[in-house]
C-alpha cells in the first residue's frame, strides 16, 4: 500500500518542486496533509503520532523531500550537469578565502510570490 503512494501520489505532490516551492506554512500543511491523511489509513498505524508513522514506513515528510531535491538540483547546476548558466541564475560568493570556491549568496527578495522560486 505504501509503495502505492509512493508511486502514484507522491509523484504528483512534488510535481516541479524545484522550480515553486510553498513558503507559506498554510501551504506546507496541505500538501503534509495528504501524507498524513494517507499513513493515518492504515490500520496498523493508526493510533501512532505522524512523525512515528513516518518513520515506521521509511518515509521521509515532504518538506525534507523538497528540500533534498533542491540541492540536488543546486548542485547539477553549480557542477554543470544541467545545461544552464549558472552565473545567470546563483551568485558565488568572494568574501572568504577559507573554504572552496561555491558558496552561493543569498539576495534579499521583497517580493511574495519571488520568494517561493528556486533561485531565491
Amino acid at each position: 500500500m505504501v509503495k502505492a503512494f509512493v508511486i502514484y501520489v507522491r509523484p504528483i505532490l512534488e510535481y516541479n518542486s524545484v522550480i515553486w516551492s510553498p513558503c507559506l506554512k498554510k501551504n506546507i500543511e496541505l500538501l503534509e496533509k495528504v501524507q498524513r491523511r494517507f499513513t493515518k489509513r492504515l490500520q496498523s498505524l493508526k493510533h501512532l503520532k505522524c512523525s512515528i508513522r513516518l518513520t515506521r514506513l521509511g518515509l521521509p515528510s515532504l518538506e525534507l523531500r523538497r528540500l533534498h531535491l533542491d540541492l540536488l538540483y543546486c548542485y547539477k547546476i553549480v557542477f554543470g550537469l544541467i545545461c544552464l548558466d549558472v552565473n545567470k541564475y546563483l551568485i558565488f560568493t568572494s568574501l572568504s578565502t577559507r573554504g572552496h570556491p561555491y558558496k552561493l549568496y543569498k539576495t534579499q527578495c521583497e517580493n511574495l510570490k519571488r520568494r517561493s522560486f528556486f533561485t531565491e
